[in-house]
Order: C-alpha cells, then sequence, then structure tokens
C-alpha cells in the first residue's frame, strides 16, 4: 500500500516587473514515487485553466534549501533565511515562486517519515527479488 502526503501552502509568483502575486499550491509526496516530490497549482492560477503540476527530484528540493541547486526545467536557492525560491522553466517562460522555507522544511521532514532518505529504491530491489526468487510469478 502506497502512502500519500498533501500539504497545502502559499507561495509568492514573483513577476518580471517584481510585482509579487499569492497563489495557493500543494506539495505533494507518495511512496508510489519515492525519489520524486510534487507541486500542484489549482486551475485558476494556472494559464490553461488546468491543474498543473511540477514533479522534480527530492533531493534537489533538499539541496536547494540550502544552497542553489539545479541545472533543468526546475532550480531551488535558498532566498534568505526565511523563504526559497524554486524556478519552473517551459518553453512558454519561466515562473520564480517564494515559498515559506519552514514549510518545505515541515514537508520534507514529513516526506522521510514516509521514505527515509537513501531508501528511496529498497522498493525497487525488494520487487526485483521477489521476481527472482518466484521466477517471474508474483
Amino acid at each position: 500500500m502506497h502512502v500519500t502526503l498533501q500539504q497545502p501552502t502559499g507561495a509568492r509568483l514573483i513577476t518580471a516587473a517584481d510585482q509579487e502575486l499569492a497563489i495557493p499550491a500543494t506539495l505533494r509526496y507518495t511512496s508510489a514515487d519515492p525519489l520524486a516530490v510534487h507541486i500542484d497549482f489549482p486551475p485558476h492560477v494556472t494559464a490553461d485553466g488546468q491543474v498543473t503540476t511540477w514533479t522534480f527530484a527530492r533531493v534537489l528540493l533538499e539541496g536547494g534549501l540550502r544552497t542553489a541547486a539545479g541545472i533543468g526545467n526546475v532550480r531551488v536557492r535558498p532566498a534568505g533565511p526565511a523563504h526559497t525560491y524554486v524556478e519552473f522553466r517551459a518553453p512558454q517562460g519561466t515562473a520564480r515562486l517564494r515559498f515559506p522555507t519552514p514549510d518545505l522544511l515541515r514537508f520534507l521532514s514529513r516526506t522521510y517519515t514516509v521514505v527515509a532518505p537513501d531508501e528511496e529504491t529498497v522498493g525497487a530491489q525488494l520487487d526485483h527479488g521477489l521476481v527472482t526468487l518466484f521466477g517471474g510469478r508474483v
């Protein structure tokens, strides 16, 4: 059985003119995909009016809380002691959001109660071992 955590939070979208717009978001983690974290945005704050989810590595979030991390479509970096920037890059443009660091730390800590760091692959190894043991009859 898989465990899913969800934690509502608020973020501030930083516009090109350095204005800030409050937007809701939901942080999500599931043991079915233990290496990843998800940030869900509701339809009323997205360009296409659909729920939008960004998925990226849990270790990227962890690293980005201490120092700039990421070189691809998602980048995370501290913005002083109280906030963290998460930047999403897509062909349509870049969105930079500022999250309260305590919210991200609390969420990350909760994910570790579901799947501890460095144990993300235990489930996959167990599945492979069972298939090998039972000759593919699992």
